[in-house]
């Protein structure tokens, strides 16, 4: 995603962006993960006899050695795409709903980013409805995909939510976010959520753009073993 009127001296490809295209064993991985997010949201609300569940486990003990028989784990996390790892709209991360983004690019300077997502009963907190955390979490990953339509994408600096309904489970949830205005390092993005035609949430988030040396430190910060030193 680029911006035309950005000074590309300045700018660097957003994270977001995939560089390569998805291999047969990234296709199965998003096969597993999709298989693991219904086994989460189905074990949550299982009513199964406890011999059921007992022999659940012990499938499910099964396939972690299946999935962990090279004797790594962590890896091929490390290693993926942004885009297939995001808790939010990641196809390889079994948490993720996924959500669904597309971009509106006759909105404002920068465009506007949408992110469609359906929350299951494991993102609970009020009876029946989403929990504030994950509604907040969701804005996050919207608003941040779209400042990054910048070309100098950044780091969340801060995050404000307004609730103004309660969002329901089970139901498409659209959010949209976009750039408000960007004052040197500082990207400043709103966004809105809807269920249907009902307002259920606001947010404003200030980023703070990063050079691309500091992008390198971060994802050399997937290699635990060996700490990045930031200036």
């Amino acid at each position: 995603m680029t911006n035309d009127n950005i000074d590309n001296s300045v700018s660097f490809p957003s994270f977001h962006e995939r560089a390569t295209p998805l291999t047969s064993a990234d296709q199965a991985r998003i096969r597993l993960a999709s298989a693991l997010r219904i086994l989460i949201t189905d074990s949550f609300l299982s009513t199964a006899p406890i011999e059921n569940i007992d022999a659940a486990i012990r499938h499910i003990e099964a396939a972690i050695q299946e999935v962990s028989a090279d004797g790594v784990v962590g890896s091929a996390a490390a290693e993926s795409h942004f885009s297939d790892r995001s808790p939010f709209y990641g196809a390889m991360n079994p948490i993720s709903m996924p959500m669904v983004m597309t971009r509106d690019v006759n909105f404002g300077e920068f465009g506007a980013i949408i992110g469609t997502g359906t929350f299951t009963e494991p993102y609970e907190g009020p009876p029946g409805h989403i929990h504030g955390g994950f509604i907040a979490a969701a804005f996050d990953e919207v608003l941040g995909m779209a400042q990054s339509l910048t070309g100098r994408p950044g780091m969340t600096g801060t995050l404000t939510i307004k609730y103004r309904a309660p969002t329901p489970l089970n139901t498409p949830i659209v959010y949209k976010g976009w750039v408000d205005r960007v004052d040197g390092r500082k990207i400043f993005c709103k966004g809105q959520s809807f269920n249907g035609d009902t307002l259920c949430a606001e947010a404003e988030v200030l980023f703070l753009s990063m050079p691309p040396e500091m992008m390198d430190l971060l994802r050399k910060g997937r290699d635990l073993t060996t700490p990045p030193q930031f200036p």
